[in-house]
């Protein structure tokens, strides 16, 4: 089964599948060995990873499309694209999903904001209009049409923060009348909210997680309770980075602090973990196969 078909069935099951936000090729390789079924390129990781910049708009297409090629050739699992506000008017939309479907991505985030636009739960969002949005979308429609049908469009609004939660609805549901295969509700901020909006959109519902521990405008409510409310999707975009974040900074203070620390190897996974993480067994097995018997006998003596 295609990994946009299988997608498009997940969504459709509205069981709160989870997404977590990868920001580059290893984290993308951890969330699949730990056991999910999706993951979302995250906009706000790459452009910390790749710039050391905040999610104000400073990534080019290039950059994410890259990213994402990347990230969908090293996993097996269903990968879904940042394409931001499709960086630019309708016509860049289509380019945009265009790259996205051809470099192997399942599905795309396309959202109602001002290019450029900024992480959803910082202040200082502007909207385009309904109109333009809703033409973006029918734009993305046609786009996919002759590449992958199957390709996830989730046409995410922020105007919940902006116009309010009305105006949310409302445009949620033209955006799924545009085509839009889920709504990606940005920063609703309590569980009734959510209930709410699920039943009121003509389409599966995605929240996002914003799962720090503060800073993050939606309760981290549970995952069991989500889908009991019948979301379809649950992003969780940022754990990642700002995990290694609060632990590499540990890391490198005891380096800094005290040099060598045998005491403190809960910091680090060990050598075998990694090597069997990047696949460096599997590229073995490979150099025995297709090197010079002699070749290899030499590099491997006495191994």
């Amino acid at each position: 089964m295609k990994k946009t078909t299988q997608l498009k069935k997940m969504i459709a099951e509205r069981r709160a599948v989870v997404a977590p936000g990868c920001y580059d090729v290893l984290s993308a390789k951890l969330i699949e060995e730990a056991g999910f079924e999706l993951t979302q390129v995250s906009g706000f990781g790459v452009s910390a990873c790749l710039l050391g910049k905040p999610d104000v708009g400073l990534l080019g297409w290039n950059e994410v499309v890259d990213m994402t090629w990347r990230v969908a050739q090293a996993v097996s699992i269903p990968v879904m694209g940042d394409g931001d506000t499709g960086f630019g008017n309708a016509l860049n939309v289509i380019r945009t999903v265009q790259d996205f479907i051809q470099v192997g991505a399942a599905g795309v985030n396309l959202e109602d904001q001002v290019f450029p636009k900024r992480c959803g739960h910082m202040e200082g969002k502007q909207l385009v209009s309904e109109e333009e949005m809703v033409l973006k979308i029918e734009a993305a429609v046609e786009a996919r049409s002759d590449l992958d049908p199957d390709f996830v469009i989730n046409a995410r609004t922020d105007a919940i923060a902006v116009t309010g939660y009305e105006d949310a609805i409302k445009r949620a549901n033209a955006y799924a009348k545009a085509g839009a295969d889920m709504i990606f509700l940005e920063a609703p901020t309590d569980k009734e909210m959510i209930r709410d909006a699920v039943s009121k959109i003509d389409a599966p519902l995605s929240i996002n997680l914003f799962d720090s521990v503060v800073g993050g405008k939606t309760p981290l409510i549970p995952i069991e309770e989500l889908r009991e409310l019948g979301v379809a999707r649950v992003s969780v975009p940022v754990g990642t980075i700002f995990v290694v974040t609060k632990w590499l900074r540990e890391y490198l203070k005891v380096l800094k602090e005290r040099g060598i620390m045998p005491d403190r190897t809960d910091l680090l996974c060990t050598f075998d973990e990694f090597k069997k993480l990047v696949g460096l067994p599997e590229y073995k097995e490979m150099e025995k196969r297709f090197l010079p018997r002699a070749v290899v006998e030499q590099k491997y003596k006495g191994k």
